[in-house]
C-alpha cells in the first residue's frame, strides 16, 4: 500500500530542510553533487542562498508559471521532500524533479505516491501532454521507479551529469498523459492490495 503524501507551497522552513538534507554526503551523493565551491547542487534555485534573498527573489523563484515548485509531505503533515515540474507551454510538457530528502522514508514508496501527485498536477492541473526525467546512471533507485510508474526510455544522454568532478551519463525517460490514465488506475489498484 502507497503512503499517502501531498504537494504543499514551499515555505521557509522547508527550505531549511532541503538544505540540510542536500548537506548529507548520503543524499547528496545520488542527487547532482557539490559544485565548485563545495555547494550541494540543486535545480530551480539553491537552497543555502534563497534563505537570504529579498521577498521579490523568493517569490519570482516559488510563484512562476514555469516552474512549480512543491514541498511534499506525509500524510502525518511532515515535510519529507520536494517536486519540480519545468514547463515548456508550447511543448504542453515538462521536465520533472522529485527527491525525497528523509532518508529514513526511502524504499517506502513515499517517492512513488509524491511522483503519482506530480504526475496528477502535470496532466490534470496542468493539463500537460507530455512529462519527461532526465535520471543519472548512478540513480538506479530513481530509474526503476519511473519504470515502474510507466515511464519508457527515450534516450542515452552522454556525460549530462556532472557530480563531484565526475561527468555521469543519464537517462531521458518520458510518459504521455493517455498512457498514465491508463497506467495510474492500475497502479493505485495495485497499492490498495
Amino acid at each position: 500500500m502507497f503512503p499517502d503524501v501531498s504537494l504543499e507551497s514551499v515555505t521557509r522552513e522547508d527550505v531549511q530542510r532541503m538544505k540540510e538534507w542536500l548537506d548529507d554526503p548520503e543524499v547528496n551523493s545520488l542527487w547532482y553533487g557539490l559544485g565548485d565551491n563545495g555547494v550541494p547542487l540543486h535545480l530551480g534555485y539553491s537552497p543555502h542562498t534563497i534563505l537570504d534573498r529579498s521577498h521579490h527573489d523568493w517569490h519570482q523563484t516559488f510563484a512562476s508559471e514555469d516552474r512549480k515548485i512543491f514541498s511534499v509531505y506525509s500524510i502525518e503533515g511532515e515535510h519529507i521532500g520536494e517536486g519540480q515540474l519545468i514547463i515548456e507551454w508550447p511543448l504542453v510538457e515538462a521536465e520533472l524533479v522529485l527527491i525525497v530528502g528523509r532518508k529514513d522514508l526511502w524504499h517506502h514508496h513515499y517517492g512513488t505516491m509524491a511522483l503519482i501527485k506530480l504526475l496528477d498536477e502535470a496532466f490534470s492541473a496542468q493539463g500537460l501532454h507530455r512529462v519527461w526525467v532526465d535520471v543519472p546512471e548512478y540513480n538506479e533507485h530513481a530509474l526503476q521507479m519511473f519504470r515502474h510508474v510507466g515511464f519508457v526510455l527515450e534516450g542515452h544522454l552522454r556525460k549530462t551529469h556532472r557530480k563531484d568532478g565526475e561527468w555521469y551519463d543519464s537517462f531521458a525517460m518520458g510518459l504521455l498523459m493517455d498512457e498514465y490514465s491508463r497506467r495510474r488506475t492500475r497502479l493505485m489498484g495495485s497499492a490498495a492490495v
